[in-house]
């Protein structure tokens, strides 16, 4: 059977053949019969902006891939050092790759003491994480000019290393400015997790010990965040790259946009919601409210899959693993019982609305300590891999700067009136 759709101009009778290829059809091609017509697709709902050998994700069948390795296997089998390195090479390294990897990674963790002691501390005491976040990433384009330089593969990789090993070092440094504690460097002995959790809580103690579980579960959910095919922030970096920004700049303005509550917070919009459900017994009426369209029911849902959020089966098991070290976060009852009953409750189902990733992931950061300002900072570090990913695909691609269409509905052309005549 022939792949193509066949298109008729009404207003001339002309007619069109237009091939499907890998799912897709070129707009290329619609212009060609409809010139100076434009697609109108607020908010990219239907309209594919790359082609990508990233990520795959199938939203009717709970499916997510990376580099076409399930997501289930790699939360199980890998870890997130590994997975990144699958992201921008797009195969699993063997032995020796991933040590020679690893040892990049770990050993570019520090940060230049000018961005700590004259960018960071700069900021107000009661700064946002993610604001210095974004800034502090920003401003080490000024510290690696060479960054500029995309054309040589191995001054890119140098930057994309840099980045990687760097956001956690920036990250628990933007934590430490923002409650008065003092700046921890990194301790390379340690693994990544590991050791942004060292950075994280160490007080006196001449080594900090993380306990092993909660550095695995950490690991675990950098995996599940590590990439998100054509997400907000995705596409925020392909834009920004798309001019040839450097990777610094391009990743922060990744991180601009998954500083956005609509973005990257939706797990402490969980459990804000949770916090107003207060108990079990409320959680009927809650329903209730939510079917009525009085509330919105957070954490249920996604824009692309539409059927069970892969990831929330797997970050639902770390959940029960992280609680068994910290003990049970107050609002787990509520939302094991939240889940139950909207799973129940054919309102829900006939709508595809089950739990996606962000319903558990903020009550496992609280349990392990994490205040909600960091949220948005612990989604950052991992996707820093997978948007970097994409910057290095676009620039293989040598994609097009992006300029998209509009359609204008202001004024009509009209005549300047002076000041003096305007009614």
């Amino acid at each position: 059977m022939t792949q193509s759709i066949t298109v008729t101009d009404n207003r001339t009778g002309e007619t069109r053949e237009i091939p499907i290829t890998d799912g897709g059809v070129a707009a290329s091609e619609w212009s060609k019969l409809l010139p100076g017509i434009w697609f109108y697709d607020p908010g990219f709902m239907t309209t594919a902006m790359t082609e990508s050998a990233i990520t795959y994700i199938d939203g009717d069948a709970g499916i997510l891939r990376y580099r076409g390795y399930p997501i289930e296997q790699l939360a199980e089998k890998s870890t997130y050092v590994e997975v990144a390195y699958l992201l921008l090479h797009g195969e699993l390294p063997n032995a020796e790759e991933f040590a020679a990897w690893k040892k990049e990674v770990t050993y570019h963790t520090f940060i230049h003491e000018n961005v700590r002691k004259r960018f960071l501390e700069g900021f107000n005491y009661d700064a946002h994480p993610m604001g210095m976040l974004v800034s502090a990433v920003a401003a080490l384009s000024t510290y690696y000019k060479e960054a500029k330089i995309l054309d040589d593969p191995e001054t890119l990789h140098k930057q994309i290393v840099r980045l990687i090993a760097k956001m956690p070092t920036l990250a628990a440094a933007a934590h430490r400015f923002s409650v008065g504690m003092p700046f921890v460097y990194p301790d390379n002995s340690m693994d990544y997790a590991q050791n942004f959790l060292s950075m994280m809580w160490k007080v006196a103690e001449p080594r900090y010990e993380p306990d092993p579980v909660l550095a695995h579960a950490l690991d675990v959910l950098f995996i599940l965040h590590a990439d998100h095919e054509q997400n907000c922030g995705t596409t925020a970096m392909r834009v920004a790259g798309s001019s040839h920004t450097d990777p610094y700049s391009a990743t922060a303005a990744a991180a601009a946009a998954l500083y956005g509550p609509r973005h990257g917070g939706a797990n402490e919009a969980v459990l804000k919601m949770l916090n107003r459900i207060g108990s079990i017994e409320n959680v009927p009426a809650f329903v209730e409210t939510v079917k009525q369209g009085k509330t919105m029911l957070e954490g249920f849902g996604h824009r692309v899959y539409k059927n069970f959020d892969p990831r929330a089966t797997i970050i639902k098991k770390t959940a029960d693993d992280v609680f068994k070290v910290t003990g049970k976060n107050p609002l787990l009852d509520i939302a094991l019982k939240l889940e139950e009953v909207a799973l129940a409750d054919d309102y829900f189902i006939s709508r595809k609305l089950y739990p996606n990733v962000d319903f558990y992931s903020g009550l496992i950061y609280q349990a392990m300590g994490f205040p909600v300002e960091m949220f948005t900072v612990l989604f950052a570090i991992p996707r820093t891999s997978g948007w970097l990913a994409h910057y290095q695909e676009l620039l293989g691609q040598d994609t097009k700067i992006a300029r998209p269409r509009q359609l204008y509905i202001g004024a009509e052309e009209r005549n300047f009136v002076p000041m003096a005549k305007r009614v």
